[in-house]
C-alpha cells in the first residue's frame, strides 16, 4: 500500500519535472531571438544582454507555470491539446514581451513544440525498453522490493534523455540559424514550419498506434521501436537541414544586396569625382582670369574707388566659396561629400557642422573614407529627430596611430540592439541597402584593424569610427 502511494506521488511529480525541463529548454531557445526594446543610456551592450537573459528566463518560467496549471486543473482534453493550448498561450506571451517579428516567434513556438515532443517520444521508447529489460533480469526478479528504486531510476533516465535530445536539437537550431534578428516573411515561415508540423502530426499518429499495439499484444517489437526512434531523429535532422537551406538562401540574397549597394556607392563616388572635376575646371577658369581680377582691383584702388573694390572683392570671394562649397577637408572627394550632406541637412532644417579633415599620407584609401562618410551621414540625416535644436556634428582627429572619426546627431528615440553584432537593429527594410550602413562602416574599420563604438547620451546618437594608420 505504501509503495502504491509512492508510485502515485512519482507519477504526479514526473510531469511537473518534465514541464520544468521544457520550460528551461524553451528559455534557451528564445533567448538569442529576444531584442531589448530600450537601449541603456550608457550604450552598454552587456546591460542589453542581461535584459535579454531576464526576458528569456521570464518566458521559460511562464511556460512552466502554464503547463503546470494545465496539468493540475481537471480539464476534459488530451495531453496533445493541452500542450497545443500552452504553446498558443506562449506565442501571445512572447509577442507581448517583444513586439516585433511575429512570424519568427510563430516559428520558434512550432519548432519547440515539435522538438520537445519528438525528444519525449525517443526518451519514452528508451525508457520502456530499459525498464522492461532491467525488470526482467534475474536480479530484479529475486529482489522485487527494489523495483521502486528501478522505477525512480528509469524515470530520471527518461527526464535526462528528454532533456539531452531537446537540448541537442535546440543547440543545432541556434547554431545554424544565423540571422536571428532578420524579419521573417510568410513564405519563409511556411517553409520552416512544415518539417516541424509534419513531425508533430506523425508523432501523434505513431504514438497512438504504438499504444494500441502494446495494449493488444502486451509489448512492442524492438525493431519497431528502433525504427520509430530513427524516424524521430531524422525528423529533427530535417528541421535543422531546412533551417540551413533557409539561411543559405538569405545569405545569398544579402550578398546580392551588398553587391547592389556597392554598385550604388561606386556610382555615388563616380558622381563625386565628376563634381570634383567640374570644381577643378571652375578653379582653372578662375586661375586663368585671376590676373584680370587683380588688375581690375588695382585700377579700382588707384582710382580711389575703395567701395567698388570691396564690393568686387566680396563678389569674387562669394564665387570662390560657391565653387568650393565652403568645405576644406584636405581632399576634394570628401569636400564634395560633406558639402552634399550639408545641403541635405539644411533642407531638413538641421544644423550641420564639420571639422573633418582627410588623413593625408595615412595609407587610408579615399574610397574607404567615402564609404564611411556616405553611410554615417546618411544615417545621421535620416535619423535626426524633430526638435528645436536639430544638429549634426562631424569631427576627425588622431590619437597616436589611431585615426578617429566622430559623428554626433540629435536623437531622442530608443534603439534595439543586437548583442551579437554589437550594432543597433535596423527598423528599415534592407531591400534598398540602407539597413547595411553600420555593417559597411564596421567592415571598413576592421580593414584597418579598427572598430566602431556607439552610445546614446544627452539626447545625441554618437558614433566613433577608429582606424589604425602607419
Amino acid at each position: 500500500m505504501a509503495d502504491t502511494a509512492i508510485y502515485g506521488k512519482i507519477q504526479y511529480i514526473l510531469p511537473i519535472l518534465e514541464a520544468l525541463v521544457r520550460g528551461y529548454c524553451f528559455c534557451r531557445l528564445v533567448r538569442p531571438f529576444m531584442v531589448s526594446m530600450v537601449m541603456p543610456e550608457s550604450g552598454n551592450i552587456e546591460g542589453t544582454a542581461r535584459k535579454k537573459r531576464n526576458d528569456a528566463f521570464c518566458v521559460g518560467a511562464v511556460y512552466f507555470l502554464i503547463m503546470y496549471l494545465l496539468y493540475i486543473i481537471p480539464l476534459q482534453m488530451d495531453v496533445y491539446t493541452a500542450y497545443a493550448i500552452g504553446s498558443l498561450m506562449m506565442f501571445f506571451f512572447i509577442c507581448l514581451m517583444d513586439r516585433r517579428n511575429y512570424r519568427q516567434k510563430a516559428f520558434l513556438v512550432v519548432t519547440f513544440f515539435s522538438l520537445s515532443w519528438l525528444s519525449a517520444a525517443m526518451a519514452e521508447i528508451l525508457y520502456d525498453n530499459l525498464y522492461a529489460f532491467l525488470g526482467n533480469t534475474v536480479y530484479m526478479k529475486n529482489h522485487e522490493e527494489r523495483l521502486l528504486f528501478l522505477y525512480v531510476g528509469v524515470c530520471l533516465f527518461y527526464l535526462a534523455m528528454e532533456f539531452a535530445f531537446t537540448a541537442v536539437g535546440i543547440w543545432q537550431v541556434l547554431r545554424v540559424y544565423r540571422n536571428k534578428n532578420a524579419e521573417m516573411e510568410k513564405k519563409e515561415l511556411l517553409m520552416l514550419v512544415i518539417p516541424s508540423l509534419t513531425g508533430a502530426i506523425a508523432y501523434v499518429t505513431i504514438q497512438n498506434y504504438r499504444l494500441l499495439y502494446i495494449l493488444e499484444n502486451g509489448t512492442n517489437k524492438e525493431e519497431y521501436d528502433f525504427l520509430m526512434v530513427l524516424f524521430y531523429a531524422i525528423t529533427i535532422v530535417a528541421v535543422v537541414v531546412v533551417i540551413v537551406l533557409y539561411q543559405d538562401i538569405r545569405a545569398k540574397q544579402e550578398e546580392n544586396q551588398q553587391a547592389g549597394l556597392l554598385a550604388v556607392q561606386i556610382s555615388s563616388i563616380s558622381q563625386h569625382i565628376e563634381q570634383v572635376e567640374r570644381l577643378y575646371q571652375d578653379i582653372r577658369r578662375i586661375k586663368h582670369d585671376i590676373a584680370n581680377h587683380i588688375l581690375t582691383l588695382e585700377r579700382l584702388y588707384e582710382g580711389n574707388h575703395a567701395e567698388e573694390a570691396k564690393a568686387y572683392s566680396k563678389e569674387l570671394k562669394t564665387e570662390l566659396a560657391q565653387m568650393t562649397g565652403g568645405m576644406k577637408s584636405g581632399n576634394p572627394v570628401t569636400d564634395v561629400i560633406l558639402q552634399e550632406f550639408k545641403r541635405k541637412a539644411e533642407e531638413r532644417e538641421i544644423t550641420f557642422q564639420s571639422e573633418f579633415y582627410y588623413p593625408v599620407d595615412s595609407g587610408i584609401n579615399v574610397f574607404d573614407i567615402s564609404v564611411i562618410l556616405n553611410n554615417a551621414l546618411q544615417n545621421a540625416v535620416e535619423n535626426t529627430r524633430k526638435g528645436t535644436a536639430k544638429h549634426i556634428f562631424i569631427i576627425s582627429y588622431r590619437r597616436n596611430n589611431a585615426f578617429i572619426i566622430e559623428i554626433r546627431n540629435s536623437f531622442t528615440g530608443n534603439l534595439q540592439w543586437d548583442a551579437e553584432s554589437k550594432v543597433p537593429v535596423t527598423t528599415k527594410e534592407k531591400t534598398d541597402g540602407h539597413g547595411y550602413g553600420l555593417s559597411n562602416i564596421c567592415r571598413v574599420a576592421e580593414k584597418y584593424f579598427g572598430d566602431i563604438d556607439i552610445k546614446v547620451k544627452d539626447g545625441e546618437f554618437c558614433l566613433w569610427i577608429m582606424m589604425m594608420i602607419g
